[in-house]
């Protein structure tokens, strides 16, 4: 069977892979967000920071309980045999996203506000459709990229080694 080296190849390696991509999604994604929603300034960015901790397990726990058996679900009845690398990370990257989009538009809100609020469903489509592309822009051109550039570092390395 075809092994892809920008993919990880065990479960330790499907840690290392997660990490990365969720440190790099939440330190970038949750800024933006709040910037577009409350204004950039200092103050903001820097209240921001207080929440990407919490932020970050919610994140790693819904992708690995939610989004992961859902898309792992609906991938093989959207991916053909023929279908390339690029189209299948392509797909993935958009069902993750989108998955996760909704629910963090909600949680997320919760969470920056500190209490749970109806707010988030009251505004949903308009902070959805901005959280969509921006969560889905920051995953396919920044941290998939480099959590796959790692990956493929990692099997190069390893192979050199003779692993």
């Amino acid at each position: 069977m075809y092994r892809e080296d920008r993919l990880p190849q065990s479960p330790k390696e499907s840690l290392l892979f997660m990490l990365i991509v969720s440190i790099i999604s939440v330190n970038t994604i949750a800024p933006i967000i709040t910037g577009l929603q409350l204004g950039f300034s200092k103050d903001t960015y820097l209240e921001t920071l207080k929440v990407i901790p919490i932020m970050w397990i919610i994140v790693i726990l819904l992708v690995r309980f939610v989004a992961e058996p859902l898309v792992g679900r609906v991938m093989p009845k959207l991916v053909g045999q023929t279908d390339g690398f690029n189209a299948r990370v392509l797909l993935n990257t958009l069902l993750n996203v989108t998955v996760l989009s909704i629910l963090l538009t909600i949680i997320g809100t919760w969470v920056g506000t500190k209490h749970i609020s109806l707010e988030p469903f009251q505004n949903f489509f308009y902070s959805w459709f901005r959280n969509f592309g921006v969560a889905f822009w920051i995953e396919l051109l920044i941290a998939q990229p480099i959590a796959r550039f790692a990956m493929k570092k990692l099997h190069s390395k390893q192979q050199s080694f003779g692993f």
